[in-house]
C-alpha cells in the first residue's frame, strides 16, 4: 500500500515533469513573441539577451499594414478553407459507403487509400508541376487547393471510416424503419455521432493545408498569390534581414489555427452527447 508521503512525492514529480514538458513545447513560441517585440538591431545583437532592450510594439502594425502580408494571409486562408471543404465533402460519403456496404473491390480500395498516405507532395512535386503545366493551372489557387485536398483526403477517409464502422448498424436500421431516407439517416444520425471524427479530420486538413510549403513554392509564381509559408522568405534574404517582422508575421499566422481549434474543440465534447440522443 502506498503511503501518503510517497503519493505526494509522486504527484509533485509528475507535476514538475508536466511543467517541464509544457515549457519545452511553449519555449519556441515565447522566443517568437519576444523576437517580434525587439528591434531589428536588437535581434542581431551578440550576445543576445532574453528580453528585448526596447519593446517595439509597432512591428505588428507594420506587418499588418504590409499589402504583401495581407495578400499572403488571404491566399493561405482561401487555400486552407477550400481544401478542407473539398476533403470533407468527398471523405464523408466515401467513408460512409466503405463502412456500411460490402461491395466488390472494397478492401483493395481501402488499401489503395492507405497506400496514398505513403507519398508526400515533396516526392511528387516534379510530376505535379508537369501535370498542372499541361492543364494550364500553374500559378492558380485551384492547383494548390486540389493538391492539398488530394494529399489529405486519405487520412480523412480512414479516420471517418473507423468512426462510421464503430456505430452499430441497429441504430441506423431503427431510423430507416421509422421512415427516414438514407440521406436523412446520414445527416441526422450518423454525422452527429461521428462529430469527433469530423472535428479531427477538419483540424488535421486545415493545419496541413495551412502549413504546406513545397508545392506552393513550386507552383505559385506571382508574389501576391503566394501563401504565408512561402511569403515569409521575403523578410530574411541575402540583402536584408527583418527578423522582427518575420517573428511578428509568424505570431499572426498562428492565430487562425488557434481560433479554429478553440471554436471546434467546444463542439467535440458536445457532439459526443448530442449525437447519442438523436
Amino acid at each position: 500500500m502506498t503511503s501518503p508521503a510517497t503519493g505526494s512525492r509522486r504527484r509533485w514529480v509528475l507535476s514538475a515533469a508536466g511543467m517541464l514538458l509544457a515549457f519545452a513545447f511553449l519555449a519556441p513560441y515565447v522566443v517568437m513573441v519576444l523576437g517580434s517585440l525587439r528591434s531589428s538591431s536588437d535581434n542581431k545583437a551578440t550576445p543576445p539577451s532574453f528580453l528585448p532592450q526596447v519593446w517595439q510594439w509597432s512591428t505588428y502594425s507594420d506587418v499588418l499594414g504590409d499589402e504583401r502580408f495581407r495578400s499572403w494571409l488571404g491566399t493561405s486562408l482561401l487555400v486552407a478553407f477550400a481544401s478542407t471543404v473539398v476533403v470533407m465533402l468527398v471523405s464523408v460519403p466515401a467513408a460512409y459507403m466503405t463502412a456500411r456496404y460490402r461491395f466488390p473491390g472494397r478492401t483493395p480500395f481501402l488499401l489503395l487509400v492507405l497506400v496514398t498516405q505513403m507519398f508526400s507532395p515533396t516526392a511528387l512535386v516534379v510530376g505535379l508541376y508537369r501535370e498542372f503545366f499541361e492543364l494550364n493551372l500553374i500559378n492558380t489557387y485551384g492547383a494548390l487547393i486540389l493538391t492539398n485536398a488530394a494529399f489529405n483526403l486519405a487520412f480523412a477517409v480512414w479516420i471517418l471510416h473507423g468512426f462510421f464502422s464503430s456505430i452499430p448498424t441497429e441504430v441506423e436500421e431503427a431510423a430507416l424503419l421509422d421512415g427516414v431516407t438514407r440521406w436523412q439517416s446520414l445527416r441526422k444520425i450518423m454525422l452527429p455521432l461521428t462529430l469527433p471524427g469530423l472535428v479531427t479530420a477538419t483540424i488535421f486538413t486545415f493545419i496541413a493545408a495551412w502549413n504546406e510549403y513545397v508545392v506552393a513554392l513550386t507552383l505559385m509564381i506571382d508574389d501576391s498569390k503566394k501563401p504565408l509559408t512561402v511569403g515569409f522568405r521575403s523578410y530574411v534574404t541575402g540583402y536584408e534581414q527583418n527578423w522582427d517582422q518575420l517573428f511578428a508575421a509568424s505570431v499572426i499566422a498562428v492565430v487562425p489555427v488557434v481560433i479554429l481549434f478553440a471554436v471546434i474543440e467546444k463542439h467535440l465534447v458536445g457532439g459526443l452527447t448530442a449525437g447519442s440522443v438523436k
